[in-house]
């Protein structure tokens, strides 16, 4: 397997485009079409109680966390866990997961995915979405395109279940 150089990536923080929503902030770091398919990289700022993810897998690419401040709530195959700072997550491909700004809790997340793939569109459209701007049934009709495949989670959706009830005592 020979690897395709790429030149260097830099990305001024001042400089980077963003994806708002009424829960979090994107800000789009590099796109596979700037490593030569090599990784994406983002970054998520979730506020307390934004629901981030639901449970989904990709069918290519490896799903990289790694937490900068406060708690993310994971989903990854069946189990659900807490992220804090410093803590570190990679998802292989066909490995449902979710996630979530933990209870209680903000959370900043540097996500990286590899092989790169086009993602920076799929975010922009899920901005979109949660801003009431499209469709929602785009999400599900780009499955394939952005390889996010969204399946069902009883225990995803009861950990979130649980989160809405200690947030409402």
């Amino acid at each position: 397997m020979t690897h395709q150089p790429f030149q260097p990536v830099l990305t001024r923080g001042a400089h980077a485009e963003t994806c708002a929503d009424p829960s979090s902030v994107m800000t789009l770091l590099a796109d596979s079409d700037s490593t030569a398919d090599g990784f994406t990289t983002y970054r998520s700022t979730f506020a307390e109680g934004a629901v981030g993810a639901p449970a989904h897998f990709h069918t290519k690419a490896t799903e990289l966390f790694f937490v900068i401040s406060g708690s993310l709530r994971v989903l990854v195959g069946e189990e659900v866990t807490v992220l804090g700072a410093g803590d570190f997550l990679a998802v292989p491909p066909h490995t449902p997961h979710a996630f979530a700004a933990a209870p209680g809790s903000g959370a900043d997340v540097l996500f990286v995915f590899t092989p790169g793939m086009g993602r920076f569109d799929y975010l922009r459209l899920l901005g979109r979405v949660m801003r009431g701007e499209a469709d929602p049934k785009e999400i599900a009709e780009s499955a394939e395109r952005f390889d996010n495949h969204y399946v069902d989670s009883p225990v995803w959706r009861a950990a979130l279940e649980e989160a809405s009830g200690e947030a409402s005592e």
